[in-house]
């Protein structure tokens, strides 16, 4: 289960905060680090603070964008310090350790943290399937990033370690949320998938004319929280993408 779940920090401006969140990674057995345009990485300083997970850092992947760090990955979950205009799945870290552990096994798994200053715009948060909340001090609630990182692989560990040793009792093993646990005979959409259809579905709504771009009233962004939500699978998106082919072509023939 480890090896599929990936830490991704995003535009990290500190090599500090990355050096730290390599040896949180380590400490709980994780070693799958993606940097999304890191100011300054590598970097000696993001070494020694690692204090010993130089591998992390060495076997870190460095990408240029959000989708390409998610793009494999069928589940997605991003941090947010904050709701948002749009309402989304919300979880805490024990929650989210037992979604992850419960998807893990045969699923890509991206756990994102955004910006030190700032976190994950709306529309990365967007991206995801779940958002996870630190449940800290309201009078004081600002967190390292390395700190919220190392909270999070804590409560992976654990959750992970509760999963696999109820594996070991036949029979015994149950869900310990109430997600999506059933395991289909299609693979799910990847992000990368998802996010192709939901272009398609944008460009087929502005093609007869149901949606308006100039003024689109958040209609996208509820389209993109429900297919999230449903976790479609490699089959539903092509059939979906059928559909909206077939549905421009029925357009274009009544112009």
């Amino acid at each position: 289960m480890f090896q599929n779940i990936r830490i991704v920090m995003v535009n990290t401006s500190h090599p500090g905060n990355i050096g730290a969140a390599a040896r949180a990674l380590k400490t709980m057995g994780f070693g799958r680090l993606y940097l999304v345009s890191p100011e300054d990485f590598p970097c000696n300083t993001a070494t020694w603070r690692s204090a010993g997970a130089a591998e992390v850092l060495e076997q870190a992947v460095v990408v240029d964008t959000f989708d390409e760090a998610i793009k494999d990955c069928q589940l997605v979950i991003g941090s947010s310090a904050r709701n948002r205009r749009i309402p989304w799945p919300m979880v805490n870290p024990r929650e989210c350790g037992k979604l992850v552990a419960q998807h893990a096994e045969v699923e890509q798994v991206a756990i994102v943290f955004g910006r030190e200053d700032r976190g994950l715009t709306n529309e990365e948060l967007q991206r995801c399937h779940y958002h996870v909340n630190i449940p800290a001090n309201s009078d004081y609630g600002v967190l390292n990033i390395a700190a919220a990182i190392q909270v999070v692989v804590y409560e992976l560990r654990m959750a992970i370690t509760e999963w696999q040793e109820a594996d070991v009792a036949p029979g015994k093993r149950q869900p310990m949320m109430e997600v999506a646990t059933v395991r289909w005979d299609e693979e799910v959409a990847s992000a990368h998938e998802l996010e192709l259809f939901l272009e398609h579905l944008e460009q087929t709504l502005i093609d007869i004319e149901f949606h308006n771009p100039e003024n689109p009233r958040q209609l996208m962004t509820r389209l993109r929280r429900l297919y999230t939500r449903s976790r479609m699978d490699k089959m539903e998106v092509n059939i979906m993408r059928g559909i909206l082919t077939a549905v421009k072509a029925a357009s274009k023939g009544k112009s």
